[in-house]
């Protein structure tokens, strides 16, 4: 009798394999390889014969496929009589072995690009395809790209700890690339977030995974049905996912609990606020702003400045806005479209339709180039 492939067991049985090969010393690029054909042979067998230990099965097969292919008969003998006395990793060696390869594939060496894109085929367990699919580019392309990657990181050891914060980057930057192609990487990015905090007792993973929860609720309603951007505060908030929010807050609460503030906390914290408003008039801007500050003191980031320069003006009113722009460097991303709805709530609307056409011009993407356009050609309907 055979019974369906659970794929999704599969690809969350990757890290832990890749893992304990990475620890027992295989260089990363045969690791992954010996893996992928283990994850083959896995398709093969298990419908008709399904192991009672999935990962056991997997580390089994994938240390042979890499005894196979890298070490004599005499060699192979002594690591297959050593790897059978050596028990397969209960639940904690599991976690600690996923740890290991969320540190490797974020390494400091690796540039964000990469970084990512190992990220999703090692952690994620997902193919070069789907990745290129992902992120628009040839299979080829980003074949190169992970095959580079993993050159980079070729004997790098893992006896150090980690840096989480570049592994939240990593993942960070997963969630923020959005979707396309057969592979959601929103979701994906939350399954990886999930999976990561299995692994890692720390408020600010805890902080990340609420913070994703939370705009991903949204997600329904940031799009009207022709595909154009809806602001936030156009938002239909029923089409919000309720069930996200209120997991992401209570993740949000616990890690809030622990008294270590991080900045993924921090704007957790602001994507909860936005949240727990029922219209956009009932949101609490004053707290926002608080929150905002604590953000600015944690990041020092200009991007966090500019908008919570928005958080001003909607706190105490649009000249304070301008007041706080003017300290920043109009060079910024986004700082002309910010710098139109602020002169536009201050009624100088041939100013704001100005600079909603500069904001235009600068988008980096469509969608975002098209809402800015649709608002300067409104302004300017009205000012004929």
């Amino acid at each position: 009798m055979t019974v369906p492939l659970d794929e999704a067991l599969l690809r969350g049985l990757v890290p832990g394999v890749l893992g304990v090969l990475v620890r027992r010393g295989v260089d990363f690029a045969a690791a992954e390889d010996a893996v992928q054909e283990a994850l083959v042979e896995a398709v093969r067998v298990w419908p008709a014969d399904p192991p009672r230990d999935p990962k056991g099965w997997l580390v089994t097969v994938a240390w042979r496929r890499f005894l196979d292919a890298t070490r004599s008969d005499a060699a192979r003998r002594r690591r297959e009589e050593r790897v059978e006395e050596e028990p397969v990793p209960g639940p904690s060696g599991e976690l600690d072995d996923s740890l290991q390869l969320y540190f490797l594939c974020a390494h400091p060496s690796l540039s964000p690009s990469s970084a990512v894109a190992l990220t999703l085929r090692a952690v994620g367990g997902l193919t070069t395809r789907q990745i290129a699919e992902a992120y628009l580019v040839p299979e080829a392309t980003m074949a190169q790209r992970i095959s580079r990657a993993k050159r980079t990181i070729a004997g790098a050891r893992l006896d150090r700890p980690g840096d989480v914060a570049t592994v939240l980057r990593v993942l960070y930057l997963v969630f923020n690339e959005g979707y396309s192609g057969d592979v959601d990487l929103v979701a994906e990015a939350i399954r990886l977030a999930r999976q990561l905090r299995a692994a890692l007792d720390h408020p600010e993973v805890a902080g990340l995974l609420a913070l994703m929860l939370l705009h991903s609720a949204r997600r329904a309603a940031r799009t009207a049905p022709d595909g154009s951007l809806v602001p936030l505060a156009s938002q239909d908030r029923g089409r919000w996912d309720p069930a996200a929010i209120a997991e992401g807050v209570q993740i949000l609460q616990t890690a809030l609990s622990r008294d270590r503030l991080g900045e993924y906390q921090a704007q957790a914290a602001i994507a909860a606020l936005h949240a727990d408003a029922a219209s956009a008039e009932e949101t609490d801007w004053v707290q926002i702003l608080e929150w905002y500050d604590e953000l600015v003191r944690l990041t020092d980031s200009p991007v966090v400045r500019l908008n919570r320069v928005v958080a001003v003006a909607e706190a105490d009113g649009s000249r304070a806005g301008l007041a706080a722009l003017a300290e920043l460097d109009p060079g910024l991303p986004r700082y002309a479209a910010v710098a139109a709805y602020l002169h536009e709530r201050d009624g100088a609307p041939v100013t704001a339709a100005r600079l909603y056409a500069e904001a235009a011009r600068a988008a980096t993407t469509l969608p975002e180039r098209d809402h800015l356009t649709r608002q300067a050609a409104r302004l300017n309907a009205q000012l004929t």
